[in-house]
């Protein structure tokens, strides 16, 4: 019979077979709960003296017992109950209750929120009345904006959600309905990320990877049709059939990966039409580790010899004496020497063969249409068997090159880095993205073990050990802001004291820890092309405004005396002219590395102009390279074109800049200056 019972006289029943549940969808039903009230029934038992044992609705029950945590609900809440007639099977009853449901459909979703949408609710409403992110309730409503064809297909289970989102990539429902009406006809069904491609292409040129991999004449012979201009060619033609295309590319791949996995003994190649593994490619992956194969004695020894003929060739270059001839010879076997020790490093990883059994890797298509295989492996990730609480889960065009000695390069490189460290880890706001982002780029997880976490940090180990710049101011207020920070934590009797205490710290306190620790992880890097430039910490070094010129100057020690004589007199020329150079080009190198010194360092006699432009001369490989120019529309460029217009754009963009730095740190933690900054 149905009864109204007072909820603290409810509890829950021993024989309720559900024993695990969802946080997420538990906060789902509390919200419901508090918006609508209760909207089905609990089926409970008669227990021991005046309670009830609840047999089906524990889920309920919880919820409404933390509204009344809450203050939301009275103790004594009033509760319509079914109540079991004694004798009746309550487990039989309770699997019933649980079992024979079915979660909505997506498209179901979509059109119940789209419609409390249109009678007057915000999304933030939805949200918080049904317990949801903003975030999913956004997602659901965009779906229901999908061309009727694909809804329909997502309410019926023809498409999967994933491929709907794909589908509403582009706003444009006679797109969606298109690309929809090719991929049913064809034989060979896209994964998401290929209709997604489709949706955001109506056509393919001659050049895109995928019409590089099919062919021509493979695409032609399969039915596909291609329109050309009349100046069109091989590369700007346009492939109608991008249906047919992805069908064809998609199966060239998979053919690609079947024969690659045989080859090499893997249990499996993954394909994907993309020139990266994305998201859904590794989803459900755990990263194996693996090492490089080793260098033999031979290849080691001649890895040494080569590094030492480096420098040979290197000194030749600084030496003034060196004739023309000479020199040329030194450049062209300086260049036989990096590509020979590149070919010697770039040495790819190695599984021992139990674990190849049951490894794979992953093949993308590169932008000339060639089939990639990525030199990582990853493992398949292994469900935690239910009940099981000893199961581990699986889880530029640059700069003018210049010629340098390989231990110069190394002590640049470290002084840069420091640079770029201490401003990092001035800038807390700036070091937590940075924390952040890496942890989600990461795309790396234990392999068969288990930890308390996932998060590395650890310090660079290179290129040179144990090297310190004792005239580099920023290598010196780094010790600075080192020895400022609060290390009391540290006198905890284990990990959890140690934790506790450092949570008692300051926000001020772990701040300063949090940009010291990301600041600390940056590798050594140079403005150069090759191995020695990182793209990424150019972008970091203009975020944060660096101006190298005020953390390293040049001296007779740290550069002057180990450059070339041509070099020196390249840089006079850049800050002084042709005059400024030929006034030392007759000194001697010991005299002119000396003289530069003190131009470079403000300490001669010049004109205001030299003066100011030697102050803030750098060699171009410390720099941080500028980004690459945008290409704006013909209107645009009018109007950059116009002062008026040039000048507002300017004093706006000033203005955002500095709110955007504000609204992301909150007060006080825009990019604040440098401990020990030079003056």
């Amino acid at each position: 019979m149905i009864k109204s019972i007072p909820l603290n006289k409810l509890g829950q029943s021993p024989r309720n077979v559900r024993r695990h549940t969802d946080g997420a969808a538990d906060a789902e039903l509390k919200a419901s709960i508090a918006a609508l009230g209760l909207l089905q029934n609990l089926i409970v038992r008669s227990a021991a003296r005046g309670k009830f044992e609840v047999e089906a609705g524990e889920r309920r029950r919880r919820a409404m017992q933390s509204l009344v945590d809450e203050g939301v609900l009275p103790r004594n809440h009033e509760v319509t109950c079914l109540v079991l007639e004694e004798g009746g099977n309550a487990v039989e009853t309770s699997l019933a209750e649980n079992f024979h449901r079915l979660a909505m459909n997506p498209a179901d979703e979509a059109q119940a929120f789209a419609s409390l949408i249109e009678a007057g609710a915000s999304v933030e409403d939805v949200a918080r009345r049904f317990g949801l992110t903003v975030r999913f309730v956004e997602g659901r409503l965009r779906l229901a904006t999908l061309a009727p064809l694909v809804f329909e297909a997502l309410a019926a289970g023809a498409i999967t959600l994933d491929m709907a989102k794909a589908y509403g990539a582009t706003s444009d429902q006679e797109i969606q309905a298109r690309v929809f009406e090719q991929v049913s006809s064809a034989y060979y069904a896209p994964a998401p990320d290929g209709i997604r491609r489709m949706v955001l292409s109506g056509t393919v040129r001659g050049s895109d990877p995928r019409a590089r991999l099919v062919g021509r004449d493979a695409y032609i012979e399969a039915g596909g049709r291609i329109e050309r201009e009349l100046f069109d060619d091989a590369d700007s033609e346009a492939w109608v059939d991008v249906a047919l295309l992805e069908t064809l590319a998609g199966a060239r791949m998979a053919d690609h990966a079947e024969a690659i996995a045989a080859e090499h003994g893997l249990a499996w190649v993954r394909p994907t039409l993309d020139s990266y593994a994305g998201h859904d490619l590794v989803e459900g992956l755990v990263r194996i580790p693996a090492e490089p194969a080793p260098l033999s004695e031979a290849e080691a020894a001649r890895l040494g010899s080569l590094e030492a003929a480096y420098d040979e060739q290197a000194a030749i270059l600084e030496d003034e004496d060196s004739s023309e001839d000479a020199v040329a010879a030194a450049e062209e076997a300086i260049e036989r020497i990096d590509r020979e020790c590149a070919e010697l490093r770039d040495r790819p990883p190695v599984l021992p063969p139990e674990l190849r059994r049951e490894a794979g890797m992953l093949l993308t298509l590169s932008r000339d249409g060639i089939p990639v295989l990525q030199p990582v492996f990853y493992g398949e990730r292994q469900p935690e068997a239910p009940g099981d609480d000893d199961a581990i889960e699986v889880v530029p065009d640059g700069p003018r090159r210049l010629a340098l000695s390989k231990r110069l390069v190394d002590e640049l490189a470290m002084q840069r880095r420091d640079v770029l460290s201490l401003h990092v880890a001035s800038d807390p706001g700036l070091a937590l993205d940075l924390l952040v982002f890496t942890l989600a780029d990461a795309d790396a997880h234990d392999w068969r073990s288990r930890s308390a976490t996932t998060i590395r940090g650890p310090i660079p180990s290179g290129p040179l050990v144990a090297f310190e710049a004792r005239d580099a101011r920023a290598s010196a207020a780094l010790a600075e802001l080192t020895a400022g920070l609060d290390e009391s934590w540290r006198g905890g009797t284990d990990v959890a004291d140690r934790f506790d205490r450092f949570r008692d710290l300051t926000d001020d306190a772990r701040a300063a820890w949090l940009g010291f620790v990301v600041g600390r992880t940056l590798e050594a890097s140079l403005n150069v092309e090759g191995d020695r430039r990182i793209a990424f910490h150019d972008h970091l070094g203009r975020l944060t405004g660096i101006d190298m010129a005020q953390w390293w100057r040049p001296t007779a020690a740290n550069y002057f005396d180990r450059v070339s004589k041509q070099v020196i007199l390249d840089a006079l020329e850049e800050v002084g002219g042709a005059e400024l150079a030929s006034r030392f080009a007759s000194s001697r190198k010991a005299d002119l590395a000396s003289s530069a010194e003190r131009v470079f360092a403000g300490d001669t006699i010049a004109e205001a102009d030299v003066h100011e432009r030697a102050l803030a001369w750098v060699p171009d490989v410390l720099g941080f390279a500028p980004p690459p120019p945008e290409v704006l529309p013909a209107e645009d460029v009018d109007k950059e074109q116009d002062p008026a217009v040039r000048g507002a754009s300017a004093s706006e963009e000033a203005v955002e800049g500095v709110s955007g730095q504000a609204d992301q740190g909150g007060e006080g933690s825009g990019p604040s200056e440098p401990v020990g900054q030079a003056a």
